[in-house]
């Protein structure tokens, strides 16, 4: 018999978990998210989706602004859980927290751990040029992404994916692995397995600076890099010393002449451009700040642009 279930999440990617749990007759009896936020030109208030869709079915909701708050620990351990499931919440877990539940609390992180520990493993793995990534449920414990294994699944990366695609993709495949755990977790059916720390590879919180573009990078390197950077935080480059964001682009060729960031030409409507090892990259959509994204040629031909300009 199913036991009492708290959820831990926050943003969209979340919510394909709930809904799998919902439909296998796992509702949580308290969802746990972050404080509404301001959002937009007008700074009005907005839940987080996790929020919405716990509103929406009337299920409590509590959203301490951190976990290790008294209040929180006062209502969490006066009726605690038999299984906490946690999706991107966003606040590390102190450890009362961690021990509350009689079965654990179960992450769903976006890597084949211990490969892509940390924040940002689904922009990692593309940056990278992987081929094949997946989900992980683990039991949590203090350091980050580090607990037992208890299931994982893999997928491959398609070879244009971008992190938003291949998110949504994770989203829905750890949304039944984790209900799929939960199950088995509560049938004694299942073993942690220790990770490897020896194997970790880590994948920190992405930064705006990380989407600038290095032309000393092989073509296929910035590419992959494009694709891990949409849609946040963009891959952007200098040109005249105003910022320009690529918006899509594609390896076009190599051993071409021509130093890295030098604007070779337009080559099938698309705006050449000379990268590290002898590559090029072909900028399909271009855009200036504040202003509205451009096909290439239309982008080359409104800046007046000439071969042997440069992008910095």
């Amino acid at each position: 018999m199913s036991g009492k279930l708290f959820f831990f999440g926050t943003p969209a990617f979340a919510v394909p978990t709930l809904d799998a749990l919902e439909r296998a007759g796992r509702e949580p009896s308290r969802v746990i998210t972050q404080p509404a936020r301001p959002f937009g030109r007008g700074r009005k208030l907005q839940e987080p989706p996790v929020a919405r869709w716990a509103m929406e079915r009337g299920i409590p909701v509590s959203q301490p602004r951190r976990v290790r708050a008294r209040s929180f620990r006062e209502l969490a351990t006066a009726d605690p859980p038999d299984v906490a499931v946690v999706v991107a919440f966003g606040q590390i877990f102190p450890e009362w927290l961690l021990e509350l539940p009689r079965l654990g609390c179960v992450n769903l992180h976006g890597s084949l751990l211990p490969a892509y520990r940390g924040a940002g493993p689904i922009q990692a793995a593309i940056a990278n040029g992987e081929t094949v990534t997946g989900v992980t449920t683990m039991l949590m414990e203090m350091a980050l992404d580090s607990g037992p294994v208890l299931q994982q699944r893999s997928t491959p990366i398609g070879p244009e994916e971008t992190s938003s695609e291949l998110g949504e993709r994770l989203a829905t495949i750890g949304a039944e692995l984790m209900v799929e755990t939960i199950g088995l977790l509560e049938a004694g059916a299942i073993e942690p397995q220790p990770q490897d720390d020896s194997l970790a590879t880590f994948a920190p919180l992405l930064s705006k600076e990380d989407g600038r573009v290095d032309w000393e990078l092989e073509a296929e390197a910035i590419f992959n890099r494009l694709r891990a950077y949409t849609p946040w935080p963009g891959l952007t480059t200098l040109l005249r010393n105003e910022s320009v964001k690529i918006g899509w682009a594609r390896v076009v060729g190599s051993e071409q002449q021509g130093e890295p960031g030098e604007i070779l030409g337009l080559l099938d409507g698309r705006l050449a451009v000379a990268c590290g090892g002898g590559t090029v990259l072909g900028l399909e959509r271009l855009q200036r700040a504040g202003r509205k994204a451009l096909a290439a040629a239309e982008f080359a031909n409104g800046e007046r642009l000439t071969p042997g300009e440069r992008f910095e």
